[in-house]
């Protein structure tokens, strides 16, 4: 799902002593995949973040899946830093960036759209353009940023990062016949009509604006893995729990950097607490980017430090995650409709059409998860060894 495979960062000179954006980037992979499997092993009528009806046990299991997107993005952005490196040709590096930004655009919708639906979009009345879009697009407008100084790409990832909520009181009624345009760059969750006879729409889920940033931050982020081992770890715990401190005293004052304030929960302190963690993902508020990036540090810093089999299991998806990423989607939705019925649509239909007996249960979505990773993980294994021992040119794009 990143921006390019992990043989940017195994050809370049750093991989034989770095792998922890691989580890990094597999463990966000494993437990993105928690997160599509309970949508399909185990949805519920509400939201997983509604404090009125959730409880603890799935609210977690939604909210730590927050990770995945801001670290694919943001390690997206580093692998293509070190592409440039590599190629040493700024030209070179917008070229690759600009096409595989369209790329991953293409798959979107051709791919992606088909395995969520199991059904050609137009039967279903839209297309969804979800994180592969969001990617893709971060990458045509990074294909331009990549010319500029470092500093400056530094410094305009993060006006965006920290300033894109000051944008949150302008709807799209501003922009008048251009306000899809105002939906696709900062409204999340837009309901875009593309056509009324017959009805077509676009639902885009993730904003560009916020994301566009990550993406050039993370570019900017690529020269620390350079840097001399005790001193990027430094950085990196220094970088991380100051992002997490700063969403802590951020969030507590309800001033700024989130489209919801947290608020004491009629349901107890506990449920007050999730309520602070409860920070919106669409579009990605300036706390949301805190929380899980601040995260996403300290873990690099810990796959640094920490050797293991479990770090080797997490790299065998590292190294490959556009690839689990592009199959994943397809294997769990049949799956599911082999579980539950073929007329099981979760995905497209209304809870109310939903099968009569359907009861969700997490103890379900646990299973199938750990199952399904066990399973990938050999998949993953043999399509790694095979796709860097051989040069064919299509291994490229998968």
């Amino acid at each position: 799902m990143k921006i390019c495979h992990n043989s940017l960062i195994m050809n370049n000179s750093l991989a034989h002593r770095i792998t922890s954006p691989d580890v990094l980037r597999g463990f966000v992979i494993v437990v993105m995949a928690l997160d599509h499997i309970r949508d399909f092993f185990g949805p519920t009528a509400f939201r997983p973040e509604d404090l009125s009806q959730t409880s603890p046990a799935l609210f977690f299991t939604r909210w730590i899946t927050h990770i995945c997107a801001p670290v694919f993005m943001f390690l997206a952005g580093t692998s293509a830093w070190l592409y440039g490196e590599k190629v040493q040709d700024k030209k070179v590096l917008s070229r690759y960036l600009l096409t595989r930004g369209l790329w991953f655009v293409v798959l979107e919708f051709l791919v992606v759209n088909l395995s969520l639906m199991l059904d050609w979009p137009w039967n279903k009345g839209f297309v969804i353009a979800t994180v592969l879009w969001a990617i893709g697009l971060s990458m045509i407008v990074l294909a331009g940023l990549a010319r500029l100084p470092l500093r400056w790409i530094l410094g305009i990832g993060a006006v965006m990062i920290a300033g894109h909520n000051l944008l949150d009181g302008i709807g799209p009624e501003a922009w008048g016949s251009f306000g899809w345009l105002w939906q696709v760059l900062h409204v999340g969750g837009s309901f875009i009509p593309l056509s009324t006879n017959p009805p077509f729409a676009l639902i885009s889920t993730y904003p560009l604006i916020p994301w566009i940033g990550v993406m050039a931050v993370g570019y900017a982020f690529g020269p620390v893995l350079r840097w001399q081992t005790t001193k990027r770890q430094r950085f990196l715990a220094q970088w991380g729990i100051g992002l997490l401190l700063f969403f802590i005293a951020l969030r507590a004052t309800n001033w700024y950097g989130d489209l919801s304030d947290w608020a004491p929960q009629p349901r107890g302190d506990f449920y007050s607490v999730l309520s602070f963690l409860n920070v919106s993902k669409y579009p990605p508020s300036l706390l949301f980017l805190c929380v899980t990036l601040g995260i996403g540090a300290l873990l690099l810093l810990v796959f640094e430090r920490w050797k293991s089999p479990v770090t080797s299991f997490f790299q065998v998806f590292g190294r490959v995650p556009f690839f689990f990423f592009l199959i994943h989607f397809s294997l769990v939705h049949l799956l599911s409709r082999l579980y539950y019925g073929w007329d099981a649509d979760f995905f497209a239909t209304a809870p109310d059409t939903w099968p009569s007996d359907y009861v969700p249960n997490l103890g379900v979505v646990y299973t199938v998860w750990v199952l399904f990773i066990g399973a990938m993980y050999f998949v993953c294994r043999w399509y790694g060894q095979y796709k860097f021992s051989h040069n064919y040119r299509w291994l490229k794009y998968l």
